[in-house]
């Protein structure tokens, strides 16, 4: 019998971020268990006990559509969370080992982009290719090769980041999502393993199972150089490569960020293409 399966984790961890009060229920005396207990997450999902327990040791993998529903509105899921949970209870299908090649077209795309910082991402945060502000924009860091690492264990990034923890969240969610569509890549699992050894900032974050994908939320960075930037941005997910998002950066015409943005574009050397990234030797991410 196991019991540390994708879905029963999941389960686990927001059954336990849960208190009874949040849900309805009178809290009786001390709980020996933080959150919610198994049967009472059962008895509002209108399921047993045993088959509620039967899923979270991984005894039971195939749920119907109606029982994910009910465990999802006992677990006050939010819609991405939700379709995580979905995810979880299907067969796994591992990405095609060709998702970090990068189309040829879209490297000219992002490379005539010389105003606009533009990145594309593969499912484990790493930086598949990006163009020259882009690499201009992140200087401050010892490399640009993938956002979980730039996060939490490059210094640079508690100040690039101006709010870090929201960035850092938010950075765990994402990948997090990531993992409900392959939960065997290899990949994924080395840049976890790799974050949760070296940060347990990271490692706390993970073990919350937050989903969530790329918001469109203003990002708020503080360059070396430039100083303050106020970014919008979108992600967009590639045809022909669903498991790549083109990432945008574009500031506000004639504010502030597009000046400095404009600045960063003169200092840098605009001569060279979009430049495609790979890992580092030797592991993850090298010595860092």
């Amino acid at each position: 019998m196991s019991d540390s399966t994708p879905l029963g984790n999941f389960l686990r961890a927001r059954r336990e971020a849960l208190k009874p009060q949040d849900v309805g229920l009178p809290e009786h005396g001390r709980r020996r268990v933080p959150g919610l207990r198994r049967e009472e997450v059962a008895m509002l999902a209108g399921v047993s006990s045993d088959y509620y327990m039967r899923l979270e040791q991984g005894r039971e993998t195939s749920p119907s559509p109606q029982v994910i529903d009910a465990i999802a509105a006992a677990l006050h899921l939010d819609d991405e969370a939700h379709d995580h949970l979905r995810r979880l209870t299907r067969a796994p299908r591992s990405v095609p080992a060709g998702h970090r090649r990068i189309s040829p077209q879209l490297l000219r795309l992002i490379d005539n982009w010389s105003d606009t910082p533009a990145f594309i991402l593969g499912p484990a945060l790493d930086i598949l290719a990006h163009n020259a502000l882009a690499a201009a924009l992140h200087s401050g860091f010892q490399r640009f090769d993938n956002l979980a690492r730039m996060t939490f264990l490059d210094p640079a990034g508690r100040t690039f980041y101006q709010d870090w923890d929201k960035a850092a969240n938010s950075c765990v969610a994402e990948l997090r999502a990531a993992y409900g569509y392959d939960p065997d890549s290899p990949r994924i699992t080395e840049v976890v393993h790799t974050l949760c050894a070296k940060s347990p900032e990271f490692a706390e974050l993970w073990a919350r199972h937050e989903v969530r994908g790329k918001t469109q939320q203003a990002k708020h960075l503080a360059h070396p150089e430039v100083g303050a930037l106020e970014i919008g941005f979108s992600a967009f997910t590639v045809n022909g490569a669903p498991h790549q998002q083109l990432v945008v950066y574009q500031a506000e015409p004639a504010s502030a960020t597009a000046a400095a943005l404009a600045e960063l574009r003169s200092r840098s050397d605009q001569g060279g293409s979009a430049r495609v990234g790979r890992e580092a030797p030797g592991g993850v991410f090298g010595s860092t």
